[in-house]
């Protein structure tokens, strides 16, 4: 049997057996049951009306514990959870679109190599509410100096989630060391013909250098295209970086750096890719230009006669999430847009996303 209590016009009417679950009633309908596994189940299509107040008015929190806070910002319904009052608004997960590049290599000096691009991640994910995600944007690799192998740029990353790979570095025709791999590899060189390898998923190879006194060097890998290969007259360019539109318009990232040349030589230079790619030069003792700052691009290859090679850009990490779940609680000062029914955060230095 069933345990009623049902409160009506007439008054309280309770039937009792003390083995059965237990039903409230008003008016003769099941409003609740509280079965014999202590689980309740609310029967009426009514709602439930949470304790309200203040933050100050707060009670002693209790991991399980919901009320809902007159003082948040947004929908107000806040819980105690993992130690410490947080707010959650509503218990469903909810989906959101991220965007993570790692920073860019940088360029070999002296006729090197472009930097390949940081790597490139998209995609969507099931974040959950009150749940922290840290984020880490990769700075861009160094340049290869006068004569030098261009540095890999640094990881990007959010937590939990998946990490982009710093691009890789330029090779130089000063040594015969090989460029780097990376999210995208960096651009191979007369001496160091050879390219970097890219990240599957991420990014492409870089060019290959030509195996002569005045050769062209190989451009960095975009995220879209592998670098061009270096020839006898010219530099490979930097491979075209990919575009998303999750900021609400059309923006290309992680594009590689074209290579640097002779120009006593003949060799002309080749130029950064679509989407941050620095450009090679190939003017003597002249510097490559850098990869673009929060795209992940490259760095341009360096001159002849000992000119630097670019400095990769750094990384950017971009989460798009339903303006009706956005939080509103980072770290690290994002740019926050709206776009159509999004809220997008844009971090261009390291921090974190509340959900």
């Amino acid at each position: 049997m069933t345990t009623i209590i049902n409160a009506n016009s007439t008054g309280l009417v309770e039937t009792v057996d003390t083995s059965g679950t237990l039903q409230l009633q008003t008016g003769g309908t099941a409003a609740m049951t509280i079965g014999t596994d202590q689980n309740i189940t609310c029967n009426s299509t009514g709602a439930i009306t949470l304790p309200v107040g203040t933050s100050a008015q707060r009670p002693t929190g209790v991991n399980g514990m919901i009320r809902y806070n007159t003082d948040a910002n947004v929908a107000g319904i806040e819980g105690f959870i993992s130690g410490s009052w947080q707010n959650v608004k509503a218990f469903p997960t909810y989906t959101a679109s991220y965007l993570i590049a790692a920073g860019g290599g940088g360029a070999g000096g002296n006729s090197g190599g472009g930097g390949g691009a940081g790597g490139l991640v998209t995609g969507t994910t099931t974040f959950s509410k009150g749940t922290v995600y840290t984020v880490s944007v990769g700075g861009g690799g160094s340049s290869g100096g006068g004569s030098g192998l261009g540095g890999v740029g640094a990881n990007s990353s959010i937590t939990g989630l998946t990490t982009a790979i710093g691009g890789g570095g330029g090779a130089t025709a000063s040594s015969g060391t090989a460029p780097t791999a990376g999210g995208s590899g960096g651009g191979g060189s007369s001496a160091a013909q050879t390219f970097g390898a890219g990240t599957a998923g991420q990014g492409n190879n870089g060019g290959t250098g030509v195996s002569s006194t005045y050769g062209g060097a190989g451009g960095g890998g975009g995220a879209g295209a592998s670098g061009g290969a270096g020839g006898s007259s010219s530099s490979g360019n930097g491979g075209n970086g990919s575009a998303s539109s999750i900021t609400g318009s059309s923006v290309t990232y992680a594009g590689g750096g074209g290579g640097g040349a002779y120009a006593p030589g003949g060799a002309t230079s080749g130029s950064g890719g679509t989407g941050g790619g620095g450009n090679g030069t190939s003017g003597a003792g002249a510097g490559g230009g850098n990869g673009t700052a929060n795209t992940g691009g490259g760095g341009g290859g360096g001159g002849g006669a000992s000119g630097s090679g670019g400095s990769g850009g750094s990384g950017v990490v971009i989460i798009s999430v339903p303006t009706s779940s956005y939080s509103g609680t980072t770290t690290g000062s994002p740019t926050i847009t709206t776009s159509g029914s999004n809220t997008i955060m844009t971090f261009a230095s390291s921090g974190s996303y509340t959900a």
